[in-house]
């Protein structure tokens, strides 16, 4: 199944469990059009019009262009609370939880 999430099959969001966030910014190096630190000192994704969703659990669709770059995130991420999920059945293909 993780083939088809990489190759762009599937429709992926990403969501960030801010309660595991070390604030370490390594997210919004790798993907600054989907990773932000907030005033909180804490990552969060935003959405299309680049808004940050700060409510708990708050997901946003990964664009297929920067799908390396926010997989990579979730990789790297000392926290490990970058969690990216198909959209059709909400199981976790990269981060912590991935299969």
């Amino acid at each position: 199944m993780q083939q088809e999430a990489a190759t762009g099959a599937e429709a992926l969001e990403v969501w960030i469990d801010q309660d595991l966030c070390t604030g370490d910014g390594i997210c919004a190096q790798y993907a600054p059009e989907v990773f932000e630190l907030d005033i909180d000192g804490l990552a969060y994704v935003k959405n299309a019009q680049d808004e940050l969703l700060q409510d708990k659990g708050a997901a946003t669709p990964v664009p297929l262009p920067l799908l390396t770059d926010v997989v990579d995130s979730a990789k790297e991420c000392p926290g490990e609370c970058i969690h990216v999920r198909r959209v059709s059945d909400s199981v976790e293909v990269y981060g912590p939880d991935a299969g």
